[in-house]
């Protein structure tokens, strides 16, 4: 089962999706195309030869030819190599432009005139949730920016069964270290200089969590490390700092997540810091995401009755969390709005923009009105489960549990009511590949993300 969210849409991370450049294939590929071999137009179609010495006029025109083709350096600059009458074939070849600056090898001819181009450090984060894995590797650009260059997403649903049983499944264990071999091929396959590997709310609550994250190290070669609420919390909102826009004064920012949600009040009223998790005033996480909540409610047929039920459950959770009006103060500002990062938000702004097929490029960043959001809510409440299946931005990976992320999402939007709600493809991944970039210092220098 594979994810719609692979990050790699987009060929640099940290703004908004409105101001990112158009760039190479969002694959990422690092592979050097082979230039075509330069030819001339007139090789085979030279002014015909003089009778009586056909093969020394031959011999003429294909000197031509190669001096043609060498034109372009100065006839005094060129150097042939020892047993030879011309120029290498290779020095003709035109330079063409690659997916990664990384990617481009000087030739050995040019070696003396031009300095190789600089690697550039490369970094990675994955990230093992209740229902997806999630790989990025990136390299720096400019300055709190980055360029993704391979990824990976699976849906493996490794929390499958906890809520009744406690315990990670047999089969959701085996589909999690199938993903995590990928990821670690994947990683091997490059030289990484910084690499955080998470693993988040299944781990965390399963009885044989950690059993699990010895397995993983034995059978696919990464040690996880299972973080804390707080921190996932904080990566959340290191990965969205771009989405928040200068004149900005409160966010809500919320993570709807397979077994739990991040939610954090953001106050940046008064001198802003370059981390916007420096300004979180207040955070919870619900022991509760869409996998947990679509397994205790139903996720195939939910009624009306069904879905205010998980509204109300959430709402429950959410009236015992004592910071929730830290941002009271600013909630009837033009300048307060909601940011949700989550498979949940994502869905809602696909379905909203009726694509045929989802699109990261035009989905992360979008603002859509209080009307909007309404109206989307209202029409998965209203499909079943094969209408559900049918829609390309949701799929049979997610159709039963896309409702019990929207019942999250209106319990949230009942206690922090806003006209404006930004969508966000990016959350822990790119917050952790944020941190790792900022806190090597690979930004210090020349602000192009060169270390």
């Amino acid at each position: 089962m594979e994810d719609h969210d692979t990050g790699a849409g987009a060929p640099e991370v940290g703004v908004s999706s409105a101001s990112q450049r158009s760039a190479g294939p969002g694959n990422g590929s690092w592979q050097q195309r082979r230039p075509t071999e330069l030819r001339s137009a007139d090789g085979q179609a030279g002014d015909a030869p003089h009778k009586g010495k056909p093969k020394k006029r031959r011999k003429r025109r294909r000197g031509r030819k190669v001096f043609a083709r060498d034109e372009a350096r100065p006839a005094e600059n060129r150097s042939p190599a020892p047993g030879k009458t011309g120029a290498p074939a290779e020095a003709h070849r035109p330079s063409e432009s690659v997916a990664s600056p990384a990617a481009v090898v000087p030739r050995p001819e040019q070696g003396a005139r031009r300095p190789p181009v600089q690697e550039l450090p490369v970094f990675a984060a994955l990230d093992l949730g209740t229902n997806n894995c999630r790989l990025l590797v990136a390299v720096p650009t400019r300055h709190g920016q980055f360029r993704v260059i391979d990824a990976f997403s699976r849906i493996v649903r490794l929390g499958e069964g906890l809520t009744a049983n406690g315990r990670l499944g047999q089969p959701a264990m085996d589909r999690a270290v199938e993903a995590l071999k990928i990821c670690g091929d994947k990683l091997r396959n490059r030289k990484i200089r910084k690499a955080r590997l998470i693993a988040t709310e299944a781990c965390r609550t399963a009885e044989n969590g950690v059993e699990f994250i010895d397995r993983v190290e034995r059978e696919a070669g990464l040690k996880l490390e299972i973080i804390d609420r707080q921190t996932e919390a904080r990566l959340a909102v290191s990965g969205c700092g771009s989405l928040v826009e200068r004149d900005t004064q409160g966010v809500v920012l919320f993570d709807i997540g397979g077994g739990s949600s991040e939610i954090a009040l953001i106050d940046l009223a008064g001198r802003r810091s370059p981390r916007l998790a420096n300004h979180i005033v207040s955070w919870t996480s619900l022991p509760v995401g869409v996998v947990s909540l679509a397994e205790r409610f139903g996720g195939r047929t939910v009624t009306r009755e069904i879905f205010a039920a998980m509204v109300d459950d959430v709402a429950g959770r959410l009236a015992s969390f004592d910071g929730r009006d830290r941002l009271s103060h600013l909630k009837a500002s033009p300048n307060f709005h909601l940011l949700g990062t989550s498979g949940t938000v994502t869905t809602l702004a696909g379905v909203h923009l009726e694509l045929e097929r989802y699109d990261r490029r035009r989905v992360d960043g979008l603002w859509m009105d209080r009307d909007s959001v309404d109206r989307m809510v209202e029409r998965l409440v209203g499909w079943d489960f094969q209408q559900r299946c049918a829609n390309p931005c949701i799929g049979a990976d997610r159709a039963d549990l896309v409702l019990a992320g929207c019942a999250i999402l209106e319990a949230i939007r009942a206690v922090w009511p806003s006209e404006r709600l930004r969508v966000a493809d990016r959350g822990l991944r790119e917050g952790i590949l944020s941190e790792l970039m900022a806190d090597d210092g690979v930004w210090r220098n020349d602000g192009r993300g060169r270390a």
